[in-house]
């Protein structure tokens, strides 16, 4: 056997060897990805927000059903940039392609730090509630013992992910399923007590008495974090299976699904209970469903449904960033055998862990959202200013022009009215995010450094593990 055919052989075994993204997911699996992802602790705990801050039912139903609307135009954005950049890392990615590189860094920062530990620490919470709550009825649960128990879960899910990637994605569509009949089993009965003809709580739904301008902002917060995980299967492109049909195609059946059933669970919700008995209450659905023995269980797993498709899909994108280098490399680096991305997973679990003991499930959301839905709204900026700059790139799904501007305004203006609304939580989320400005001289773009401070950094960004 002659030298090529010998290296040509060592190239095919290493190239078997190497560990790639493989394109698996099709249009039903994206579909459910997608819903399974959305549909979580929010339908189930941010009716009360919604209701807090918008006085009114009547109003509560139009701030559930345009939040749904506000999401679906962003997700046809992000269809858009989902066909046009088929790489991987989803808000990254897109700001790193659109904006350059100090908006994407600031992403991966506010990821890792903030929100991928508020968020999860609130499905956690979520998840805590609806366990232990129903065993202390109708007195209210122990905070501790609610929060040991959201520990264990999400330590549970961490444990899951870190062991397989096959055990995580079987679990995901099981949870799937529960999250599915959890909504089913809710909506039936109001809507046959709507049809008996109890409305006797959408009388007067319309009063603005109670409804003031700067909670109005909080009440789409709580509404669109319910909405929110249209944007996961951007984190996962490089594996859609022709992603150029598929993604926009998936974004489009699944948020109809999800802006069907929101509203309906809402309608359901507002059937059987009345305003008062809705705020009395952070775990909603255990007040408003007949069996109650079974609800609080599936509701539960539900929220580690959600629970787990965040932590699935967050270290793809920290992946993707450390693959491109602004990011520390073992971020990159996953289980040689188990294949998943373990030093991502265990370095974020502490910081869940923290978060979770410090936080209310309710300042939680608006901690988060204000940097969430800032860079949603930078995404979508870019999108705009890509088409722009670059008016003949290839896009093989262009989302209306109209739809793009709605959908980047309203964020703006929602982000910007929060800091008035909550000072102090959204302040506090604006400033760690500006500290990431400083990071990112230190160490992506350090050139301008003393040369021994260049190495230093150098050194402890491109750190390696052997």
């Amino acid at each position: 056997m002659d030298r090529a055919q010998i290296k040509k052989e060592e190239d095919d075994l290493k190239e078997k060897e190497e560990v790639h993204l493989h394109r698996k997911i099709g249009l039903l699996p994206a579909v459910s990805f997608i819903i399974g992802s959305v549909v979580g602790s929010g339908i189930f705990i941010a009716p009360k927000g919604v209701l807090m801050n918008s006085g009114s039912v009547g109003l509560s139903l139009l701030v559930w059903a345009l939040s749904g609307v506000l999401s679906l135009f962003g997700a046809l954005c992000y269809a858009e940039l989902g066909t046009t950049f088929t790489k991987s890392g989803g808000h990254y990615t897109y700001q790193l392609e659109t904006l350059g590189p100090l908006p994407a860094f600031l992403q991966l920062w506010v990821e890792f730090f903030l929100i991928r530990p508020t968020v999860t620490s609130y499905l956690s919470l979520a998840f805590g509630r609806y366990m232990v709550e129903p065993f202390f009825a109708p007195c209210a649960a122990p905070t501790e013992l609610i929060k040991l128990v959201s520990i264990l879960g999400v330590t549970f899910v961490v444990a899951v992910n870190c062991w397989s990637v096959t055990l995580a994605s079987r679990t995901q569509v099981i949870l799937t399923l529960i999250k599915t009949l959890a909504l089913v089993i809710i909506i039936i009965p109001g809507i046959i007590a709507l049809a008996k003809g109890k409305t006797e709580n959408f009388q007067n739904g319309f009063e603005v008495d109670l409804l003031t301008l700067d909670k109005l902002p909080l009440a789409f917060y709580n509404g669109l974090y319910s909405y929110g995980g249209w944007f996961y299967l951007n984190f996962v492109t490089e594996e859609v299976i022709n992603p150029k049909r598929n993604i926009p195609l998936a974004i489009i059946c699944s948020m109809v699904t999800v802006i069907t059933l929101y509203v309906l669970i809402n309608v359901a919700y507002y059937t059987v209970l009345t305003p008062a008995e809705l705020l009395l209450s952070d775990a909603v659905a255990l007040v408003s469903a007949g069996l109650a023995s079974v609800i609080p269980v599936l509701v539960a797993l539900s929220c580690l449904g959600a629970l787990n498709g965040s932590i699935f899909g967050s270290p793809r994108v920290l992946f993707v960033g450390a693959r491109d280098g602004l990011w520390p490399a073992i971020f990159s680096m996953i289980h040689i055998r188990r294949h998943t991305p373990l030093p991502a997973l265990l370095l974020l679990y502490p910081l869940i862990v923290l978060m979770l003991i410090s936080g209310e499930i309710y300042q939680l959301i608006n901690f988060a959202s204000f940097s969430r839905w800032l860079f949603v709204a930078l995404v979508t900026l870019g999108l705009l200013i890509h088409r722009y700059r670059f008016p003949l790139h290839p896009r093989p799904f262009k989302v209306p022009l109209v739809l793009a501007v709605t959908f980047t305004v309203v964020c703006f203006f929602i982000v910007g009215l929060s800091l008035y609304s909550d000072p102090w939580n959204t302040g506090r989320s604006c400033a760690l995010t500006l500290t990431g400005v400083p990071v990112y001289y230190l160490t992506v773009h350090r050139f301008r450094l003393p040369r021994s401070w260049r190495r230093i950094f150098s050194n402890c960004w491109k750190c390696d593990l052997l």
